[in-house]
């Protein structure tokens, strides 16, 4: 696979360049959606890349579309899970660099490259039809014909066979039984049916409510293949708010399809809080993650999981008179850029700028809007709320493959022709045990863990230097934080 070199962390002039290009009214570019300090794909895991897996990657030969001709590392990533637990994945960007100790969030299809429904299908068929999924490489061996498989040669072909529909990619394994292998499941996966897109590991909807104090807001929807999640409210929020069901009781373990509710005394202040949902549970093989941070890196797909630590964000706002507002956004890949929605469940209307035109968001109603991007550039969306504070969402937008025809437009696009470095050894990363196997991993891969929940896995966002859209100026007094 391909490596490149860390680079810096935020700007620490972040706060005058927002301003600057304020003042130019200016936008470019959108990404992952991230709301103030709440998790980046608004549920889901969140993990750190270990590197390519030893013993399970070979080589391949990748032509550039340009009549060059480079070798690539192919093979099994492992990640290691925010609070415990492991992942093995595979590459769906070849022309992308990335690097060991690189952020990723679990994300949906709609918000990757993997948007279109047909290619996404068809990695998914290669994913539930050979390794690691497939662990008897005997019975891989004789279904593809590829005889006597290993741990290597069955993650290159696998890997070579995902690159041909992730990026569309002119790739050949170097070794014969996997590019048998990878011809096999090129061939198959060409005929593979429409499958259900995997589910989130866990998520709630909405990610944001609002209303006035003296009712139940919400409700918030979990969302989780995990047998049982915990609940809990904000350390920092108001005394008497608490986390409820419909009927009013307390709420502190939910399962799938579980409603809550903030329940804010009637004379609360103004203001707001965050719950958060949290479980241990295996991902679902076919999960895109995604890099958090102002570079972008190669985007990755689940092949297998232990039982990983997952988290998903909800916040609410009330106030006791006039526009309430929840806002929430995702990335929209299809459409180009970011849905920002705007919820107001006050007694007043809402009116704000976007694009050259006013919303009006009526009391009772809701509005969401795309805001357009450019793919790869950095950018952060803040929308005024009626107090003059505002809510921020940054990231950088990762809709497209950058395979043949697409090459990265940076000198990091040159391919490394060595492999990314692997940890060695079978211990996992935050709370595992050494050379124990559960969930989907391949036996003769990456350990797994069963975590310990630690708490909301903290996103690691970085203000990039892209173009920056503003729906209004926050106060002056106020400084756009970096979400």
């Amino acid at each position: 696979m391909f490596k490149i070199q860390r680079r810096g962390v935020a700007r620490l002039a972040a706060a005058g360049l927002v301003t600057g290009l304020l003042a130019a009214g200016a936008i470019s570019g959108a990404g992952t959606a991230l709301a103030d300090d709440v998790a980046p794909a608004a549920g889901g895991a969140t993990a750190v890349l270990s590197g390519l897996q030893p013993g399970q990657f070979g080589d391949a030969v990748y032509k550039d579309g340009k009549g060059g001709k480079q070798t690539v590392s192919a093979g099994l990533f492992r990640m290691d899970a925010t609070g415990g637990g492991t992942l093995q994945t595979y590459c769906i960007d070849i022309g992308t660099h990335t690097a060991p100790g690189a952020n990723y969030q679990e994300a949906s299809w709609g918000a990757s490259s993997l948007h279109d429904a047909d290619t996404a299908n068809k990695i998914n068929w290669i994913l539930q039809h050979s390794y690691p999924q497939v662990n008897d490489l005997a019975a891989l061996s004789k279904t593809s014909g590829a005889h006597k498989l290993t741990p290597e040669t069955a993650a290159t072909g696998t890997q070579v066979a995902i690159w041909r529909f992730s990026d569309h990619a002119d790739v050949t394994a170097k070794n014969p039984k996997a590019e048998k292998l990878a011809d096999y499941l090129t061939d198959e996966a060409k005929k593979a049916t429409v499958a259900t897109e995997p589910k989130a590991s866990i998520s709630l909807t909405p990610t944001a409510v609002s209303g006035k104090a003296g009712e139940k807001l919400g409700p918030v929807t979990v969302h989780t293949n995990a047998a049982s999640a915990k609940v809990r409210l904000a350390g920092d929020a108001p005394d008497g708010v608490k986390v409820v069901d419909k009927a009013g009781k307390p709420v502190t373990n939910v399962t799938d399809g579980a409603e809550l509710f903030f329940d804010v005394p009637a004379g609360s202040a103004d203001g707001g809080t965050k719950l958060v949902v949290e479980a241990a549970t295996k991902i679902p093989v076919g999960r895109v993650f995604t890099s958090v941070g102002e570079v972008r890196k190669q985007t990755q797909i689940l092949a297998g999981s232990s039982e990983s630590s997952v988290s998903a964000p909800a916040s609410a706002t009330w106030a006791s008179k006039g526009a309430v507002l929840a806002v929430s956004a995702k990335v929209n890949c299809a459409a180009g850029g970011v849905d920002v929605t705007v919820a107001n469940e006050g007694d007043k209307p809402f009116t704000f700028p976007l694009g050259g035109k006013s919303y009006t968001i009526e009391a009772g109603k809701s509005q969401t809007v795309t805001v357009p991007a450019k793919e790869d550039a950095s950018y952060t969306i803040v929308v005024p709320l009626p107090d003059g504070t505002t809510k921020t969402f940054t990231g950088v937008l990762d809709c497209k493959a950058t395979g043949n025809g697409t090459p990265t437009p940076t000198p990091s696009a040159t391919p490394s022709t060595q492999p990314s470095p692997a940890s060695a050894g079978t211990t996992t990363g935050t709370t595992g045990t050494t050379g124990t196997t559960g969930g989907d991993l391949a036996q003769t891969g990456g350990s797994s863990a069963t975590p310990m929940i630690a708490g909301i896995a903290v996103a690691l966002v970085v203000i990039g230097g892209g173009a920056v859209f503003f729906l209004r100026r926050k106060k002056a007094s106020a400084t756009p934080a970096a979400e």
